[in-house]
């Protein structure tokens, strides 16, 4: 749980600033990608990522005015994440100046249930990296590369100068 803005605003330009690298790293085509019929495409998971930002920190109070998070799946892979951009800067600059650290302690009733406000913040990142990690295994059966996150990709050995790990 965060117990204060400050960490809660720290993490979350670091979870969103790697989530937008994987955004960039789409392409239109790659937006139909899904495991199989009946479940989400590559599109549909990251644009439900970008808008359960207004979906779920609009219920904190944050103010996310003009965007609907029931607005249909864009078609283009740079629409999908210049939304994301946004919607991620905005929660950043909102909980600065909409929240204090007495009230990441005060209880918010959020899909039925109570929570604190820095639990709710720390629910919102899991929730992102988990759709990353769904993400992650689409772009690889859509061909494209996957950027290291928490360090390199199989990509991205050989700009470090190293093997890749044999698997």
């Amino acid at each position: 749980m965060y117990t204060t803005v400050q960490s809660f605003e720290a993490e979350w330009k670091s979870v969103s600033k790697n989530t937008l690298k994987l955004f960039e790293a789409l392409t239109d085509e790659s937006l139909n990608q899904s495991v199989s019929g009946g479940h989400r495409t590559l599109g549909r998971i990251a644009w439900h990522i970008a808008m359960t930002l207004p979906e779920m920190a609009g219920q904190t109070g944050l103010d996310f005015a003009g965007f609907d998070h029931e607005q249909p799946v864009p078609q283009t892979a740079m629409e999908i994440t210049g939304t994301y951009q946004k919607l991620a800067a905005l929660v950043a600059e909102r909980c600065m100046v909409d929240w204090t650290d007495v009230e990441m302690t005060e209880e918010l009733e959020l899909y039925g249930e109570r929570f604190p406000r820095g639990v709710w913040g720390r629910s919102l990142i899991h929730h992102e990296i988990h759709h990353r990690g769904q993400m992650t295994i689409l772009m690889r059966q859509a061909g494209l590369a996957v950027p290291g996150l928490y360090g390199p990709s199989k990509e991205e050995w050989s700009t470090f100068g190293m093997e890749e790990p044999v698997v």
